[in-house]
């Protein structure tokens, strides 16, 4: 069934849009196609949610900002995700639409890695674009979020290794919603050819407190034969800006595929990590720590897909709530026909700090084939007051002994965050967030 649906943005102003930023007329094509299918689809159902009410039609799509000569000029709060005394070489950052700073080691360069914004990329490299953009990850058609991304795509990055290249520093974006009605229609590709690695780290961050602002981001990431990827990133939307992030990975032979995403935004939010484990023995292990408070509501989804044989996919969901917070935990571990010898296990645990926050563990695991392991655990409490007890016992405060505790809770997924200034700065917005 399609509901008929008076979209934000019109076909005059998307061709415009497109032709002002000087695209192939494959994504202009591409964009309209987009618009039209979204009239017609329905918004995304999560488990347990209800969006309709939620703001995603209300915002500012195409908002400019300044370039940077120097990382000195960042504001601190956007200094805290980088490592200001080395050459932070291998970076993009942008501020609203525009990129303000990008740089990458003239080695890698040279080896033929790419990092760059993805409408440079559409410009210099529009055949590798054409081929990975809405292909095999997500589908422009699945839903209308995913249509309007396609059409009102205006930001984010494209990250490409050739074959056999071993990127041993990770590549980093930093994404700034600087001005408070923004829009993010980030769409983000990282691909890993055969036998090649790397680790990519994104952050997301803005400041806008009660003004309408839209996330709709998406994240494909594709692991040739042999090849690994470590992605990590940090969400930190404040509450004005309602969140829909899709991030999903394909994995072919032999290939890994590793999330450590660190959820910290302060409005309401979906999202969806979903792995594909295409080829024999591909691998993937999805590590999701979030935290709530206020009011938000969370819908957070982490699946991943066997295909291959001994392949193996692998779930960890650790959540705090505070506050009349709720959050929605699903964890999907499938296994297809004929992905024998292959494994499925998770992990969900919500962890409530008041009596009004609500977490919900949704484990589930779809068995289609016979030789295969799988497993999963849920829970969903309050404090251990063993732990509280036994830490209190030992002279140490219960404000002091619950921080401690909730940082043992998180650790798994924060501690696997790549690059240090960003896993410290996660432990502080941790803090703010819970204290």
């Amino acid at each position: 069934m399609t509901v008929e649906t008076k979209l934000p943005y019109d076909q005059e102003y998307v061709r415009s849009f497109s032709e002002k930023r000087n695209e192939p007329k494959w994504m202009q094509d591409l964009r309209i196609q987009a618009l039209d299918l979204a009239a017609g689809l329905e918004m995304p159902k999560p488990d347990k949610t209800r969006i309709v009410r939620w703001n995603f039609d209300d915002y500012q799509h195409d908002v400019d900002g300044t370039t940077i000569s120097s990382l000195n000029e960042l504001p601190e709060d956007i200094q805290v995700f980088l490592d200001m005394e080395n050459q932070n070489e291998n970076l993009v950052i942008q501020r609203n639409q525009t990129i303000a700073y990008k740089s990458i080691a003239p080695k890698l360069a040279e080896q033929g890695v790419i990092l760059t914004d993805i409408q440079t990329a559409l410009k210099e490299h529009s055949e590798l674009v054409q081929r990975y953009f809405m292909k095999d990850a997500v589908q422009i058609d699945e839903h209308r979020l995913t249509a309007l991304h396609t059409a009102l795509m205006n930001g984010g990055v494209f990250v490409y290794v050739p074959k056999n290249v071993q990127v041993e520093e990770p590549l980093q974006a930093i994404f700034w919603q600087e001005d408070p009605e923004a829009a993010t229609f980030n769409h983000v590709i990282v691909v890993a050819e055969a036998n090649s690695s790397l680790t990519y780290v994104e952050n997301y961050i803005s400041q806008n407190k009660s003004e309408n602002a839209v996330a709709n981001i998406v994240a494909e990431v594709i692991a040739h034969d042999n090849a690994s990827i470590n992605f990590g990133s940090v969400d930190n939307f404040s509450s004005g800006t309602t969140v829909y992030v899709n991030r999903r990975g394909v994995a072919y032979r032999d290939a890994k595929i590793e999330w450590n995403l660190g959820q910290m935004n302060d409005g309401n939010t979906v999202s969806e990590n979903i792995t594909h484990l295409i080829g024999d023995n591909s691998y993937s292990y999805a590590k999701t720590v979030a935290v709530g408070r206020g009011d938000q509501s969370q819908n957070y989804t982490a699946k991943i897909v066997n295909y291959g044989k001994q392949s193996e996919g692998l779930i960890l969901q650790h959540g705090v709530m505070k506050d009349s917070a709720s959050s929605i935990f699903n964890g999907i571990g499938k296994i297809e026909h004929g992905a024998s010898k292959s494994n499925a296990e998770q992990e969900s645990r919500v962890l409530m700090l008041s009596k009004d926050a609500r977490g919900d563990a949704n484990p589930i695991l779809l068995i289609d084939e016979d030789d295969v392991t799988a497993g999963h655990a849920a829970s969903v409490g309050r404090v251990d007051p063993v732990q509280l007890y036994y830490l209190m016992s030992r002279g140490i405060s219960q404000q002091e002994a619950e921080r401690l505790i909730i940082h043992g809770f998180l650790a798994p997924v924060v501690k696997e965050i790549p690059i240090q200034a960003v896993r410290e700065q996660l432990t502080e917005v941790i803090e703010r967030k819970v204290y």
